[in-house]
């Protein structure tokens, strides 16, 4: 496994990268692409697909659970990339039954005085391939000759937080490291943090999540249904009713 230690290097990358291709250059045809794969990009498509499987909604978080946090950092610079990935955001957005099983992890949480931070959910194909060029590490990002749960709707990147605070609990990491610390099975961490990773994989799980050992704060919702990748801008989703 090539580990990714140098983030100078990545970033230095990440410039080369940008300066050919400008973050908001989202659009694609809903025709296979160069992998042979479909992506649905525009409007129309996503909503033929809504009309067929209500299932297949993409949901507003922020209006859908009350109460959760958002920190959003791939609309922001303070990311692996130092790069906006995405224009400026306050919400973000997961298929309609993702939605709901979160909103059973969150209420179960609020129980225990806890609540959820998110850093990330949906995320147009075109920034899966943005991603790609710089890290090309299948443990790290999501290959685009498959696209990835958040490119689908229905992965999620997040962490738990104290309701009263609004400070995270201690994870051992920040969000996208790429160490064998963020593993779930890297055990050399205190009693605290090895608990507070129990505690989000063992509520997420209970709920239909599955994660992924690599990153502790990453997880897929467990479907058997399809899901199409979507390279749909943001502003079109917020235009759309996604409560």
């Amino acid at each position: 496994m090539n580990k990714i230690t140098n983030t100078s290097y990545i970033k230095s990358a990440a410039v080369l990268f940008f300066l050919l291709s400008a973050f908001t250059n989202y659009a694609q045809d809903s025709s296979a692409n160069r992998y042979g794969l479909l992506v649905i990009a525009s409007d129309s498509a996503y909503h033929a697909t809504v009309k067929k499987d209500s299932n297949k909604k993409m949901v507003d978080l922020k209006k859908s659970l009350p109460g959760l946090v958002f920190e959003l950092r791939y609309a922001g610079k303070n990311n692996f990339t130092g790069f906006l990935l995405y224009p400026v955001l306050n919400t973000t957005y997961l298929r309609k039954p993702v939605a709901m099983a979160l909103s059973i992890v969150q209420k179960d949480l609020k129980k225990q005085g806890l609540g959820l931070k998110i850093f990330d959910a949906y995320r147009p194909y075109a920034v899966t391939e943005k991603m790609w060029e710089l890290v090309k590490n299948e443990w790290y990002a999501a290959n685009p000759k498959t696209g990835s749960g958040h490119n689908r709707g229905i992965s999620v990147d997040l962490t738990i937080i104290n309701l009263q605070t609004k400070q995270p609990l201690k994870m051992g990491t920040d969000f996208d490291n790429f160490t064998d610390t963020a593993h779930h099975n890297f055990t050399a961490l205190s009693k605290e943090i090895l608990q507070n990773r129990l505690l989000l994989r063992t509520h997420m799980e209970k709920n239909g999540f599955k994660a992924l050992e690599t990153e502790w704060w990453h997880y897929s919702f467990i479907t058997e249904d399809v899901y199409e990748l979507l390279d749909i801008i943001f502003d079109d989703l917020a235009k759309r009713k996604t409560k």
